[in-house]
C-alpha cells in the first residue's frame, strides 16, 4: 500500500463526512475520496432534509412522537419482505438516528426542525401530520475559505432556508408569502453589502459537514475516483485502488471501506438493464452517479437489492435544457388547483397530490397499460395567473420556444387542446368535466385528492375550500409534457443493521460497509417523508463508522 488509513469513504455524499467525522472524534484516521471535482454528492444538490422520527427537536417543540409510533408507520408502509427492509434495520435506523443528531450537534453542526412538513402517508398508522424533517441552518460559504469552490452548488443560492423558499412560491395569492420575499430581499441586500455567500438546502448541510470535517482533520480529496476494492485471501476488503491526479494508487484501510458513491442514475446501460424505459436525460442526480462502485461490488460477490428502484421526481423538460442542467421538478406544480394529469389517451389515472416518488411509480405502472410517458399536465389560465410553471413566474406569457417545440400545447377549448395533443377530444373533455364536478362538490370521488394532510401541504393554502382542487374552465387551456424523472437510484448493496455489506448467501463481507443511494434502501419501494434518502445516508454512515471503530476498540481491549 502506498498510503494507509483507518477508514476510507468512497464518495462525498450525505453520510460520508458524518462517518469520517465520527472516526476522527474517536482518534482514527479517515480519508474521503471523491471522483468528481466537487464535494457533496447529490445531497448538496438536494433540499438537504433528513427524515428522522422522534428527534430531539420534536420533543423540544412539544410534538408527540416515539420509537414505537415510527416503527408502526414503517412496518405498515414498508414491510419486512425486501432485502433492505428487515425489522432489525428499521429499528436500528430509528434508534441510531436520534444518536446521530446528538453527535452532529455536539460537533457544532447547526440543525433545526421544519415546523410543518407532514409525512407523505400521514394517514397511515404511525404517520405524523407535523414534521419529522430536520435541516441545517443556512451557512455563509465564505467560512470555508478556499474550500468553498470545491463544494457542489445547490439548486438555488440565497439567504433563505428550505421552508422559507417553499412558502415563497404562493406569492401571487398570499400576503405571508409576499412578506417572506420581502424579508429574504432584505437579507440579500445585507449579504451583498457584507460580501456574504449564503447557501441553503443540501448545500448548507454539506458545507457545515465540510467545515467540521476539515476542523477535525479528515483527509478529503477530489478528482480521486476509486477503480477497485482490494481484498485479502479471506475476502476481507483491505483497501482501494484510486486514480488520483491521473495515477493509480493503492490505499489501505485498516478498519474498513464505506461505499457512499451514489447509484447509477447517469448510466444508461445500467438503466436499460434494471429500469427499462427510464432515461439519463431525466435525472437531477450529480454527474458522478455512474454506478461503477455497484458493479465493483458485484465483482467481489456483494448482494444487490431493489435494483429497479428510482427516487422518482416528475419533471418538465423545456427545450434547450442540457443533461447537466437541473431540470424543473413538477410535483408541487401538479398539486396546485386548476390542473390534472392525464395519460396519452386523455384519462386521469392518479391522485396528483402525492409524493414525487409515488407519482413516477404511477406513471411507469400506467405506461404498461396505456402510453403515459410523457403524460400531460392539463391546466387553464387561472393556473398560469397564480402559479409558477417549470421554473417561470406566474403569468400567461411563456417562452415561444415552449410552444414551437410542442413542450406546451395551447387551445381555446378543451376539445381543441386534446386535438393538439393527439388525444380523443371526447375523452379529455369528459375527464375535465368530471373533475370540475368534483371541485364543486369538494370531493374527488376517483382518487381522493385533498383528503390527506400532505395533499393540502403541497397545494395552495389560500385556495378555498380545497388547497389542491380548482376548476379547469378559464380559456385558453394548456397542456405540458411531464416525464418520470428522478433524483437518483435506490438500489444497491444489501447491508445489515450495522451497515455491513452482505453476500448472496447472507454472510458478511468483512471490512466493507455501504450507505446512501449505493444501498438497497431501508425504506423499500416507499418514500415515507421528506428526507428519506438523506436521513438514511447520514444514519448508516454514522452506524458504519461506529461499528468499525468499536470492533477495533474491542480487539485492542482483548489484546
Amino acid at each position: 500500500m502506498e498510503e494507509n488509513f483507518d477508514f476510507i469513504v468512497v464518495g462525498s455524499g450525505g453520510g460520508s463526512m458524518c462517518a469520517a467525522l465520527l472516526m476522527r472524534t474517536l482518534g482514527k484516521s479517515a480519508l474521503v475520496l471523491e471522483k468528481t471535482d466537487k464535494l457533496g454528492g447529490t445531497t448538496a444538490m438536494s433540499g438537504g432534509v433528513m427524515w428522522l422520527p422522534n428527534n430531539r427537536f420534536m420533543a423540544e417543540d412539544g410534538v408527540e412522537d416515539s420509537h414505537e409510533k415510527a416503527m408502526t408507520y414503517l412496518e405498515n408502509l414498508v414491510g419486512n419482505e425486501l432485502p433492505g427492509t428487515p425489522r432489525e434495520r428499521k429499528h436500528a435506523y430509528l434508534t441510531e438516528g436520534r444518536k446521530m443528531v446528538d453527535f452532529l450537534l455536539g460537533q457544532g453542526i447547526k440543525l433545526r426542525r421544519i415546523k410543518y412538513y407532514p409525512d407523505y402517508y400521514d394517514d397511515e398508522p404511525g404517520g405524523s401530520v407535523d414534521s419529522r424533517a430536520v435541516i441545517a441552518e443556512i451557512f455563509d460559504a465564505n467560512q470555508l475559505g478556499e474550500w468553498a469552490d470545491k463544494l457542489r452548488p445547490g439548486f438555488r443560492r440565497m439567504p433563505a432556508a428550505l421552508d422559507e423558499m417553499m412558502m415563497m412560491g404562493n406569492f401571487k395569492n398570499s400576503w405571508r408569502s409576499k412578506l417572506m420575499i420581502f424579508r429574504v430581499g432584505l437579507r440579500m441586500m445585507k449579504a451583498r453589502l457584507l460580501g456574504q455567500r449564503w447557501v441553503n438546502g443540501g448545500e448548507c448541510l454539506q458545507a457545515r459537514m465540510l467545515q467540521a470535517s476539515l476542523k477535525a482533520g479528515v483527509d478529503l480529496r477530489i478528482n480521486a475516483g476509486v477503480t477497485q476494492l482490494l481484498t485479502d485471501g479471506s475476502g476481507r476488503v483491505t483497501g482501494v485502488v484510486a486514480s488520483i491526479d491521473g495515477k493509480e494508487r493503492q490505499i489501505g484501510a485498516r478498519l474498513g471501506v464505506l461505499i457512499n458513491a451514489g447509484g447509477w442514475a447517469r448510466n444508461q446501460r445500467m438503466r436499460d438493464k434494471y429500469r427499462p424505459g427510464s432515461s439519463v436525460h431525466w435525472t437531477n442526480a450529480n454527474p458522478g452517479d455512474t454506478g461503477e462502485m455497484i458493479e465493483e461490488g458485484i465483482r467481489i460477490g456483494a448482494a444487490m437489492g431493489h435494483m429497479d428502484q428510482l427516487l422518482g421526481s416528475p419533471m418538465a423538460m423545456p427545450p434547450g435544457q442540457k443533461d447537466d442542467d437541473l431540470h424543473p421538478m413538477s410535483q408541487t406544480e401538479m398539486s396546485k388547483p386548476h390542473s390534472i394529469l392525464v395519460d396519452q389517451s386523455g384519462v386521469r389515472y392518479m391522485r396528483e397530490a402525492v409524493s414525487y416518488m409515488e407519482i413516477c411509480q404511477n406513471m411507469f405502472a400506467r405506461n404498461l397499460e396505456v402510453p403515459a410517458i410523457p403524460s400531460w399536465l392539463i391546466l387553464d389560465t387561472q393556473y398560469l395567473e397564480k402559479y409558477m410553471l417549470a421554473g417561470t413566474m406566474p403569468g400567461t406569457n411563456k417562452p415561444q420556444a415552449w410552444f414551437d417545440s410542442g413542450f406546451v400545447r395551447k387551445a381555446d377549448t378543451v376539445a381543441d387542446l386534446a386535438k393538439a395533443c393527439k388525444i380523443d377530444p371526447a375523452a379529455l373533455t369528459t375527464q375535465v368535466d368530471r373533475f370540475n364536478g368534483f371541485v364543486r362538490n369538494n370531493r374527488d370521488e376517483d382518487f381522493h385528492r385533498g383528503e390527506r394532510e400532505y395533499d393540502r401541504f403541497v397545494g395552495d393554502p389560500e385556495n378555498k375550500p380545497s388547497p389542491t382542487m380548482g376548476t379547469i374552465e378559464k380559456a385558453p387551456f394548456y397542456a405540458v409534457q411531464i416525464v418520470p424523472g428522478d433524483l437518483g437510484t435506490l438500489g444497491g448493496f444489501v447491508t445489515d443493521e450495522h451497515a455491513r455489506v452482505k453476500r448472496e448467501d447472507g454472510s458478511i463481507i468483512e471490512g466493507l460497509y455501504a450507505t446512501g443511494n449505493s444501498t438497497a434502501s431501508v425504506m423499500g419501494t416507499f418514500y415515507p417523508g421528506a428526507g428519506a434518502t438523506v436521513g438514511p445516508s447520514f444514519v448508516w454512515g454514522y452506524v458504519a463508522a461506529k461499528h468499525a471503530a468499536n470492533a477495533d476498540n474491542l480487539a485492542m481491549a482483548a489484546q
